[in-house]
């Protein structure tokens, strides 16, 4: 008789069992803020509950300034207008990531430039940054990526070597903190993204955060149609710097203020999260060709998007499109539909940006499988997650 539940075995993990996230979350008490603040009519335009999130983010994360929009994607292109970025002007990605991270920069009419990764990490290498700076190169955008971070120390370091501007991707990286400090207060400027998926979800949403004054004036003129943040409606004072392209990116107080109401549990739910994943490590110690995405090597507090699994299939004996189909069987919630290298990605179709020389980012892409966040908010799960993965190996012979 078969072992694996794939063959018509017992699952690991049954429904009844199995404990996730409700997503996105939702309380009385933010839904009667929201009321409240539908009648106040003050819905937009610099609002002050757009302010207040703005203030306590970029407190959370040991930055001055935080500038709130419409969604992560603009945050990146308001960040790398602010910072100069031209056509001609060379930026370089992470070979692995969503593809709006290369396309920001393809919106100001500059070229990205694919790295590669650690395998360990997931996230961009340091040595592979170093290696495609050129003439051209103008900022780097690392990614905090999935369940880890880039190495910010090292790559802050080259950067500035070469005097090149550092763009911190957090879009998977609400309340992350490196060294004791926030993730995206460490470069010159630091992107999340509030997508319905995101640890912090709004629906949509994004904000940019900085402790240069001259910077959050620039992203805010960039996403406001050129007004400072001191101008009112219809009574702009000053104009933005010539040839400095603005947009109306602007987000709602009513984003701002369901995340204001989710930032006071964010340490409660990552503590839940770093205590999944370290559990998760301990059940699978020594499981053969098989390993889970590092934390970032100087992670205080690691936050998550979700943890990356990554198989070897010559150990397993089978291609991880099987080896994921077995885990869901044994009642896994995983996903094998993680980004993949950009320039390979479908939606990807600026075709004179593509490029194959990321080897690490092509195995990830193919080889990694995802646990959601939502699914980590259980840390008991992790050991009969364990044994789900060790069933799986130890009955590979019926893959």
């Amino acid at each position: 008789m078969s072992m694996l539940a794939v063959k018509g075995g017992k699952p690991v993990i049954t429904l009844a069992e199995y404990k996730r996230a409700v997503w996105p979350p939702v309380d009385e008490e933010c839904a009667e803020q929201l009321k409240e603040l539908y009648l106040s009519g003050q819905w937009s335009f610099n609002s002050a509950t757009e302010q207040k999130f703005e203030k306590e983010f970029a407190e959370y994360h040991g930055a001055k300034y935080g500038i709130f929009m419409a969604n992560g994607t603009v945050t990146l292109e308001c960040a790398l207008t602010a910072l100069g970025i031209r056509p001609g002007d060379e930026v370089i990605v992470p070979g692995l990531t969503w593809l709006a991270t290369a396309m920001s920069v393809v919106y100001v009419g500059g070229t990205p430039v694919f790295a590669d990764i650690e395998k360990d990490t997931c996230c961009l290498s340091p040595e592979a940054f170093e290696k495609a700076i050129t003439s051209k190169t103008k900022a780097v955008i690392p990614v905090h990526l999935y369940g880890s971070m880039a190495n910010l120390d090292e790559i802050i370091a080259i950067a500035r070597k070469h005097g090149i501007a550092v763009i911190e991707d957090c879009a998977h990286m609400q309340g992350g903190k490196w060294n004791g400090r926030g993730v995206g207060s460490w470069g010159d400027v630091g992107s999340f993204s509030f997508q319905q998926s995101k640890t912090l979800s709004s629906g949509e949403g994004g904000i940019c955060l900085t402790n240069d004054e001259k910077l959050a004036d620039l992203i805010y003129r960039a996403k406001h149609i050129g007004y400072s943040r001191m101008d009112s409606q219809g009574g702009a004072s000053s104009p933005p710097p010539a040839e400095m392209v603005c947009h109306n990116y602007r987000s709602l107080a009513f984003c701002a203020a369901i995340l204001s109401c989710q930032l006071k549990k964010l340490p409660e739910r990552l503590e839940r999260y770093n205590r999944f994943a370290d559990n998760l490590r301990r059940a699978t110690a020594g499981l053969p060709g098989f390993s889970i995405q590092a934390p970032g090597k100087k992670a205080t507090c690691q936050g998550y998007y979700s943890l990356e699994l990554i198989f070897e299939p010559e150990v397993w004996g089978a291609d991880n499109v099987t080896i994921g189909s077995a885990l869901q069987a044994e009642g896994m919630a995983i996903s094998n539909k993680n980004y993949g290298p950009v320039y390979k990605h479908m939606l990807f179709n600026t075709s004179r940006y593509r490029n194959s020389g990321c080897p690490v980012a092509d195995f990830i892409g193919k080889q990694a499988f995802s646990i959601p966040h939502q699914s980590m908010d259980c840390p008991e799960m992790a050991e009969i997650f364990g044994k789900a993965l060790t069933k799986v190996y130890e009955n590979k012979g019926e893959l």
